[in-house]
């Protein structure tokens, strides 16, 4: 029997031109921003804005948002003894420690996967000190680096006094805004910087799409005749990771935690056997229902971890349509939308979109994929 031609994905097939103006350094009012829907069937989109989302929708359509919420994960401070700057963005917490030849976390002491800056000056044996007396007088943070793998990420261990570890990262670290907004976070951005529907702490970036949402437009989707259920994927930087190689399929994303609700599946169960549609609200929601759905598109309560990385060529199990931001060049993201939109029909609203002077990125307007 012949072999199936595998469906060759090309970075450099993902590449459109967007002016620095048009990536958003602010957020603007929950619900506010601008909306491009797409059309997949005809074809075609048009401008909307987000606020319109119930004119979009049908009775017993299901929204699906992520409710994981952003914690502080980007630490300042210097490196001890000499007393130069270090940074530091925690990946995840460490609990495999046993295997591994670590003490147990315990009260006070944590151990975590991060990146360092400046990684050179920072190997293992490095001592670092995030004890700031001005934001978080009585609390002590310092961190000793055991090693560093093949990826260059560190496992350091957190030792905090006056505190728990826990509450000492909540008191001194910043929020980790991505680089492509060139500001130093604010206290705006502790709230902004999290959806409406941030509940389950573990994401070192945003699931953005969410960003959209407020009160309000719940209350008008509800009156529209609209559900909406939460599923958990903790964002970490595999999502972000940059697509480095020509052929995606030589990608690899980092594994990433997710976690589907037995309420959750049950009211996709639900919809499901009505005929209605399931939205997806942003491409993390995306990846946590895909990854929870068997062949058949039954999504099934549980928890697991996702190496998942959807480019064109994929078939969708789960998801209906798509709410999402506007994303990077090249990015797996942007192939993410491409695979649920076709790519011709994705590049070319893109390109509109930039005549138009959409806004761009976390704090950008959003995109509608029907």
């Amino acid at each position: 029997m012949a072999s199936v031609p595998r469906y060759v994905v090309r970075v450099s097939d993902f590449d459109f031109d967007l002016p620095d103006h048009l990536i958003a350094q602010h957020p603007r009012p929950r619900s506010g921003s601008r909306m491009l829907v797409v059309n997949r069937a005809a074809g075609t989109w048009q401008e909307s804005r987000v606020a319109d989302l119930p004119q979009w929708v049908r009775p017993g359509d299901l929204l699906v948002a992520n409710d994981s919420r952003v914690f502080p994960a980007r630490l300042l401070g210097r490196r001890l003894p000499g007393g130069g700057h270090a940074e530091c963005l925690l990946v995840e917490l460490v609990a495999d420690l046993p295997q591994l030849g670590y003490e147990p976390n315990v009260s006070g002491v944590e151990h975590w996967q991060a990146l360092v800056r400046p990684g050179p000056k920072i190997q293992a044996g490095a001592r670092l000190d995030f004890t700031d007396k001005a934001r978080a007088p009585g609390i002590t943070l310092t961190a000793e680096v055991l090693g560093i793998d093949e990826a260059g990420q560190r496992r350091i261990r957190l030792t905090a006094g006056g505190a728990t570890v826990t509450e000492a990262i909540e008191r001194l670290g910043h929020v980790p805004l991505p680089p492509y907004i060139r500001r130093a976070d604010s206290d705006e951005d502790r709230i902004r910087y999290q959806t409406i529907f941030a509940r389950q702490s573990g994401s070192i970036a945003a699931p953005t799409a969410g960003f959209h949402f407020d009160a309000g437009l719940l209350r008008s989707l509800e009156t529209a005749g609209v559900e909406h259920a939460t599923v958990t994927l903790h964002v970490g930087y595999g999502t972000f990771k940059p697509v480095t190689v020509e052929d995606t399929a030589d990608h690899r994303v980092d594994a990433e935690r997710w976690e589907v609700a037995t309420a959750t599946a049950a009211a996709i169960a639900r919809a499901r056997a009505r005929g209605d549609r399931l939205f997806a609200i942003g491409t993390t929601t995306t990846r946590a229902l895909e990854s929870a759905a068997a062949e058949t598109g039954v999504v099934t309560p549980g928890t697991g971890r996702t190496e998942l990385c959807i480019t064109p060529g994929y078939q969708f199990r789960a998801v209906d349509a798509l709410l999402t931001n506007f994303h990077l060049p090249r990015s797996s993201l942007l192939m993410l939308v491409a695979a649920f939109a076709g790519r011709d029909l994705l590049l070319a609203a893109y390109r509109d979109a930039v005549a138009r002077e959409f806004a761009f990125y976390s704090y950008g307007d959003a995109m509608l994929v029907v």
